[in-house]
Order: structure tokens, then C-alpha cells, then sequence
């Protein structure tokens, strides 16, 4: 296939079948930034239901930044990945310190904020500003295996970004990006995922009893009740998930929960105050 026939063969289905989301009906950087960090590992449909709420309580930089973390923890409650919010809120509050709420349209400026890598901020330039950047995420990546490397395996994304550049189209990255990853979320759903053969593929690790589904927990019991003893933290770890009554036992509990707080202090999301935590 010819790297013509492979531009017309993606648009072609973008025009008969591309998505509507609401992402896609702005140009607004924020708005941008906002849905490019809420997808990053989490499914569509998820992000369809946080998004309109989170923006509503949030509709701009400024109002991000001036709110504080707990109310941002408390909106974010159910997208799983917290240091996401926490990534927003310091972005939020860099954007109105430093560059006057206006989001930097450059790629070495935007990967300077939390959260932001470089395909990040390739995908952020592209949506927002409408650059030729070159970029992969999952849906992308998966495209360009399936038609270009159909049985190498271990493909390293350094050889999938020559033909990404080839085949973009330069008048209107941004269309063409939305056309790569829609076209990916359907071969995700009709393929094996080619996404097995890419040497960046991994399989994420069980959530159910985890100690990430233990920090989710206590973040949770932190942000609903406000300022709370270590001992209170564990009763109500204990008392409300089912899961911490399967897999948190005595002494265990102890350390886990101790273990849980000092991560959580040390990464931002919680402050300790005497023999108090409570979220920043």
C-alpha cells in the first residue's frame, strides 16, 4: 500500500463513519489540554461523562488554578489516576503565573508542564493549534502496525514515527489525526490488536485489591470526610470496601495504610498536619 492509497483509505472512513465528540468541536486550548490528559488511559466512554461536568465546575485556566486541590479531587472522583488531576491543577496554575493564562503553542514549552510528554504535547499542538506535529498514541499506533509492519513483532515506536510524518497531511493535522484514531478504534474492535507486536505494549496489572486501588480509596475517604486520624482512615477503609476486608488483615492493614499516606504526602495529594491528614 502506497502511502497515497493509505491517506485516501483513512479519510475515506473517517467521512462515512468519524465521531462526534465534544472534544473535537473546539479549538480552545484549555478544552484541549483537559480531554488529552483525561484520555490518557482511560476509554472514551469514561471521558464522556467526566468531561462536560469537569469543565462546568472548571471552564478555564484561571478558574482551575484558583480552586483549590480537594474541590479538583472531588470532580475527578471516578476517572481513576489522580495524579492527573493534581498534573491539571499545576498546569492550570503555571499557564496563569507564567504565561499570562495563555497556553505556549510550541512543543518544547508544552512539554515542560506536568503530564505532558512529547506525544502529549504533539497531540495538544495538533488539536488546539492545528500544527504538523508527529505523535503516537494507542489507536495511532495500532493503525500503522496493521498496515505497515503486519507480521513484524517488537516494533519500536522509532520506526513507526518516519511513516507517521510521510503520511501526514500538512493542510489540516488535525483532521487527519482524528481520522488515524478513529480508524484505529474500529480495528481495535475487528483485529487481533496489533498492538501486541509493539515493543511499548504491556498488560496492566490487576486493579481489584491493589495497592493503586488502595490509594484510590483512601484519597476517596480523604476528600469526602476532610481532616482524619490514620486510625479513622483504616476503619473506613475497612468498613466501606469490601475489597480491604479480602485482602487488608491485621497487622498488614497497619503497614499498607501507613505505607498508602507517606506515598500520598510525599506526591502531593495529601498534607499531614500533627497526627492529621487531610488533602491539600
Amino acid at each position: 500500500m502506497t502511502i497515497k492509497q493509505f491517506q485516501k483509505m483513512i479519510m475515506d472512513y473517517y467521512r462515512a463513519h468519524g465521531r462526534d465528540l465534544p472534544w473535537r468541536r473546539t479549538q480552545d486550548p484549555y478544552r484541549i489540554v483537559v480531554s488529552e490528559v483525561m484520555l490518557q488511559q482511560t476509554q472514551v466512554s469514561r471521558v464522556l461523562k467526566k468531561y462536560p461536568e469537569f469543565l462546568r465546575a472548571f471552564p478555564n485556566f484561571r478558574a482551575l488554578a484558583r480552586a483549590p486541590l480537594s474541590r479538583v479531587l472531588r470532580t475527578w472522583q471516578g476517572m481513576g489516576y489522580n495524579r492527573r488531576a493534581i498534573a491539571l491543577k499545576k498546569i492550570a496554575d503555571m499557564v496563569v503565573a507564567t504565561h499570562n493564562g495563555k497556553l505556549p503553542t510550541t512543543i518544547d514549552e508544552l512539554v515542560k508542564f506536568p503530564g505532558i510528554g512529547p506525544h502529549t504535547a504533539g497531540s495538544i499542538a495538533a488539536f488546539a493549534f492545528n500544527k504538523p506535529t508527529v505523535f503516537i498514541e494507542t489507536n495511532i499506533r495500532r493503525t500503522f502496525l496493521h498496515h505497515f509492519f503486519p507480521r513484524k513483532r517488537r516494533v519500536d515506536d522509532k520506526e513507526l514515527l518516519p511513516i507517521i510524518e510521510k503520511s501526514l497531511q500538512r493542510r489540516n493535522p488535525r483532521a487527519w489525526y482524528f481520522a488515524l484514531m478513529d480508524y484505529g478504534s474500529m480495528l481495535g474492535k475487528r483485529v487481533n490488536n496489533p498492538n501486541r507486536r509493539s515493543r511499548h505494549y504491556g498488560v496492566q496489572s490487576k486493579f481489584e485489591g491493589s495497592n493503586r486501588q488502595l490509594r484510590g480509596v483512601v484519597l476517596k475517604i480523604l476528600v469526602e470526610n476532610g481532616a482524619m486520624r490514620k486510625e479513622q482512615i483504616k476503619q473506613e477503609v475497612v468498613r466501606s470496601f469490601s475489597f480491604a476486608k479480602a485482602t487488608l488483615k491485621g497487622r498488614t492493614t497497619k503497614i499498607d495504610i501507613v505505607r498508602v499516606l507517606e506515598t500520598l504526602e510525599r506526591e502531593g495529594f495529601i498534607k499531614k498536619h500533627g497526627t492529621v491528614y487531610r488533602v491539600r
